[in-house]
């Protein structure tokens, strides 16, 4: 197992989609991790295309039923052997499996229980259902996004199960995991959706204290509010992103543009936004948008085509970084980030359900059930 994570042993307790727990699995796999999905005997093998499922690559998967007391006593027997275990069910359901912190410190104190859900695992809503347009909503950062007098936009679920879970909880695993090493005691990680969304909103508050944000949607520098931070469309119906906020990458759009100086004087004057915004619209028609990367090609005006995901894979810059792979005919992110001594890997296909069971006990040295 290829990475800066090589030898440590994590244990993804399977809910009934593959979301963030999976896709935090995916992540610690990626960097070395023998992660272990524990599927239900219910589930089928994922034929024929259990390829596509790319949150379950590099992962082994075994099937339990952890309803069976005896499935049960050998999942702990597991989790003896492991330093993570991820879990992403509703508030006190791992605790009527037999499977809740508690449980499971007595079989290793050293554990990190990360616990992962879109409420937490308090608060008045902690056993409320939900979803990424509800975590993202509740915590204010989906008001935040879309154009002023039109309805928000939900960021697909980039913000709340991806960013605000996934990677929330990589980060709170690895935290705990560098403590429980230094102490031999392990703890809970509670990595709330919700929380995670308004963490990733600390430059917002940082600009309301300063006077620097209004609360009306649709009219601040960072919200489709300026005219300089604006995505545009072109003659051909591509589209162009534009973020030229800093005084000389703005100079750098209007010169590449060939705007009028005088006209597009006083950046920062947000009663003409509105109006220049309009001006700018317009120009930015004149053009395709392989015409206008043209334009800005190696210019520093923070301008770059809008790209689809399919369009990002074939680009240069991703090319060279090989930031896309395209494994068994499926398009999917190369691992991140960039380590220089110990590289990530792509360290095996998604399983099939329970495929990996006998091999896991065997190479764990736990009996099966």
């Amino acid at each position: 197992m290829q990475g800066p994570l090589g030898g440590i042993k994590v244990i993804v307790l399977a809910g009934l989609g593959h979301g963030p727990p999976t896709h935090c699995g995916m992540m610690l796999a990626d960097l070395g991790a023998d992660v272990v999905r524990v599927d239900r005997k219910s589930d089928t093998p994922r034929d024929p295309d259990h390829h596509a499922d790319i949150l379950g690559r590099g992962q082994r998967s075994i099937q339990l039923d952890l309803k069976d007391p005896a499935d049960v006593e050998a999942a702990l027997g597991l989790i003896g052997k492991a330093e993570i275990l991820i879990e992403g069910f509703r508030p006190g359901v791992t605790e009527r499996l037999g499977l809740g912190p508690e449980d499971c410190f007595r079989h290793n104190k050293a554990l990190v229980y990360g616990r992962m859900t879109g409420w937490g695992q308090t608060g008045p809503m902690a056993h409320r259902v939900g979803h990424d347009i509800n975590y993202v909503g509740l915590s204010g950062a989906l008001y935040t996004i879309g154009r002023g007098g039109e309805t928000p936009v939900p960021p697909v679920n980039y913000v709340a199960d991806m960013g605000g879970g996934a990677v929330l909880m990589a980060f709170g695993l690895a935290a705990a995991l560098l403590h429980a090493r230094a102490t031999g005691e392990g703890q809970v990680v509670d990595a709330a959706m919700v929380d995670g969304c308004i963490l990733q909103m600390g430059a917002v508050f940082l600009m309301k204290a300063r006077g620097l944000w209004v609360e009306a949607r649709g009219a601040n520098m960072l919200d489709t509010g300026a005219h300089f931070y604006e995505v545009y469309e072109t003659a051909d119906g591509g589209y162009m992103a534009v973020g030229a906020i800093e005084p000389q990458f703005y100079a750098a759009l209007c010169r590449h543009a060939e705007l009028d100086p005088d006209e597009f004087a006083g950046q920062m004057d947000r009663a003409r936004w509105p109006a220049l915004k309009e001006r700018l619209a317009a120009v930015f028609r004149t053009k395709t948008r392989a015409e206008w990367t043209s334009i800005f090609d190696g210019v520093d005006a923070c301008v770059t085509p809008v790209l689809s995901p399919w369009e990002a894979a074939s680009h240069p810059h991703n090319r060279a970084r090989e930031n896309l792979l395209d494994l068994d005919g499926v398009l999917q992110p190369s691992p991140a980030p960039r380590f220089s001594r110990t590289p990530g890997a792509v360290n095996g296909p998604p399983p099939r359900a329970g495929e990996h069971t006998e091999a896991v006990f065997r190479d764990w040295g736990v009996a099966r059930p």
